[in-house]
């Protein structure tokens, strides 16, 4: 299926509009009856620990838990909605979905979005097989490299990114939808390297610490937001839901979460909101 067949079919999909009750998210007060928001969370699905399938077929991660956990503060109906990542853009901008909330990097995309805060630092690294002669960024140097399409780390090693230098020395930059098939080909030595979020790397790598390595010097630091359209809507919404989350950290919700999934490489100590 390509782009348009699948906007085409989310659009049959959902008919209704996103409600954006203003009422609700200007003074953070709870809603209800048919006045109730539906808060439509847009997530990769194959992007853990921020969202993915859990073991039971229901969709979780960190992002969905905090997202699940503003929506009960406001009074919101909370639904997450799995996307294709390349779609994310057309599918906020129509009201398919109230928001994008999966791990989002800020860097370079504030033009283009009405952010909350940065809610969480994060790092862009290098996965190699642990028999790799790969050791340093340097060592790329004529490797295949593989990322997710649409990714902070593709917008860093591609042209106008901070490591465009880096990118440029590799023999192949090659994209994919999804960072379960780039551990595959990683496996099965179709590619050399796999760029990709911390957290992310942790979760795919799991016991496999014995195939897999994480290079020391990592590509950069970013930061996570919740991305809103940039509407007057969206930017109110970025609002509430920023004061909302600094308000789960001080109950110690945050903390919490953080520790539910801190064998996934989340960590209380990257929060900086």
């Amino acid at each position: 299926m390509d782009r348009r067949q699948f906007l085409k079919l989310s659009a049959a999909a959902l008919a209704a509009p996103v409600m954006l009750d203003l009422a609700a998210c200007g003074g953070g007060s709870s809603s209800s009856g048919s006045s109730k928001m539906q808060f439509i969370v847009g997530f990769d699905q194959e992007f853990p620990p921020y969202g993915y399938v859990g073991k039971d077929g229901k969709y979780t991660g960190f992002d969905l838990d905090l997202a699940k956990a503003v929506c009960k503060m406001e009074g919101w109906k909370y639904k997450p909605k799995p996307i294709s990542w390349d779609a994310k853009d057309s599918l906020l901008n129509s009201g398919q979905i109230t928001c994008i909330w999966n791990g989002f990097t800020i860097e370079g995309r504030e033009k283009d979005y009405a952010f909350t805060k940065p809610y969480m630092e994060n790092r862009q690294v290098i996965v190699v097989p642990k028999s790799s002669s790969i050791k340093t960024l340097a060592d790329l140097a004529g490797k295949n490299v593989i990322t997710q399409t649409d990714s902070a780390a593709l917008s860093l090693l591609s042209t106008g990114g901070s490591q465009e230098k880096l990118g440029k020395t590799f023999k192949k930059l090659q994209t994919i939808d999804n960072y379960n098939t780039a551990f595959m080909m990683l496996q099965n030595g179709t590619v050399d390297a796999i760029a990709i979020d911390y957290p992310v790397a942790v979760y795919n790598i799991g016991k496999d610490t014995d195939k897999y390595t994480i290079l020391s010097e990592a590509l950069n630091s970013e930061h996570f937001g919740v991305g809103f359209a940039k509407t007057s809507e969206g930017k109110k919404l970025a609002k509430t839901v920023q004061a909302d989350l600094k308000k789960l950290d001080k109950k110690g919700t945050v903390k919490k979460l953080c520790e539910k999934y801190a064998d996934q490489g989340v960590s209380y100590d990257l929060w900086v909101l």
